[in-house]
């Protein structure tokens, strides 16, 4: 769980964008979201090969040189 120090010359808006951010790079939010639902296994395979498509459909990356 991210925690943040608030000092003594901060703002609490400021102290809370901080705090957001945190969240939001430890994936809280979206781990949340994805766990909202039970998700039977075979919807899980179903949204995952349907990604792996996605992926693939785009082409495959060329290293420039």
């Amino acid at each position: 769980m991210p925690e943040v120090i608030i000092h003594d010359d901060e703002s609490f808006e400021r102290a809370l964008k901080r705090f957001k951010k945190k969240c939001e790079k430890a994936g809280i939010l979206s781990d949340l979201r994805k766990h909202r639902h039970f998700e039977k296994p075979s919807e899980k395979r179903k949204r995952k090969m349907n990604a792996a498509v996605r992926k693939n459909r785009r082409g495959p990356r060329v290293p420039r040189v």
